[in-house]
């Protein structure tokens, strides 16, 4: 299960609406309790494809490792990716499956042109199949 805290999650769905029509991308960052993930954290990286970015996002391995630090600099797990799918559902696309990693969530942003969005995340099961992973309220303790 994973929960967004909010003020991030709005952070991500501005990075959408911002980029559209293009996708855009970033990481999530934060902690796991259980079978919970609880994201606090994100980054927004330059969507480095050369190409069309409406239907394609790319991050670059430079991207990667300053994920990886700023991990570390903050303490927090690097939980996953997110991107968003500009005119089209939060359904990953088999290029997305293909560039998945085990372990990591990918939470995908549905975003349309009048603003209106659907975030779903994913997550790959043993046989490299996505699954859903259900995104609870993020509750203040």
């Amino acid at each position: 299960m994973l929960m967004i805290e909010p003020n991030t999650h709005h952070k991500i769905l501005e990075d959408a609406r911002l980029t559209f029509p293009d996708e855009c991308c970033g990481f999530l960052f934060g902690t796991e309790e259980g079978d919970t993930r609880i994201v606090t954290d994100m980054l927004i990286v330059d969507n480095s494809l050369h190409g069309d970015k409406r239907r394609r996002f790319e991050i670059s391995p430079r991207d990667y490792l300053r994920a990886e630090q700023y991990a570390i600099d903050n303490k927090l797990h690097l939980l996953g990716v997110y991107h968003s799918h500009p005119g089209s559902p939060a359904i990953p696309s088999e290029t997305d499956r293909q560039a998945a990693q085990p372990y990591f969530s990918y939470v995908i942003v549905s975003v349309y042109e009048r603003g209106r969005s659907n975030v779903l995340s994913w997550r790959l099961n043993n046989d490299h199949q996505f699954e859903e992973e259900k995104i609870l309220e993020y509750l203040f303790a």
